[in-house]
């Protein structure tokens, strides 16, 4: 019987997967002040993604969450003029699985932009 190409390197990987000794994955243990020692639950993947687009003096950033916790991101502004007001927006709630849209600017340029996030 002859594979099809596209079903090769499938078949490949789970054998691959399957060749694996369990001993060889990585656990997590802490040992105990008595010596005995216990399995941990590695920490989870956890912060929405954002991304910026600057356009002259206004700031829109998205910021997507594709974990199961809520994160909470603000936007900050850092305005190049000396007399402009620099931001540092209040934080809103990124549920999973959703996006939310950050608006802010200067009167003028912008030197610099980030995201901060909370638990």
């Amino acid at each position: 019987m002859r594979l099809s190409r596209r079903f090769a390197p499938v078949l490949a990987a789970v054998a691959l997967v399957m060749a694996v000794p369990s001993d060889a994955i990585p656990h997590s243990r802490v040992e105990g002040a008595n010596g005995d020692s216990r399995q941990v639950d590695a920490p989870q993947p956890f912060g929405a993604s954002c991304r910026t687009t600057v356009t002259g003096s206004h700031v829109v950033a998205y910021c997507h969450n594709p974990y199961v916790g809520t994160d909470h991101v603000s936007l900050h502004i850092e305005c190049a003029r000396w007399w402009d007001i620099d931001t540092d927006g209040a934080p809103v709630d990124v549920e999973p699985a959703m996006t939310v849209r950050l608006t802010g600017r200067c009167w003028k340029e912008i030197r610099a932009v980030w995201i901060t996030h909370g638990t």
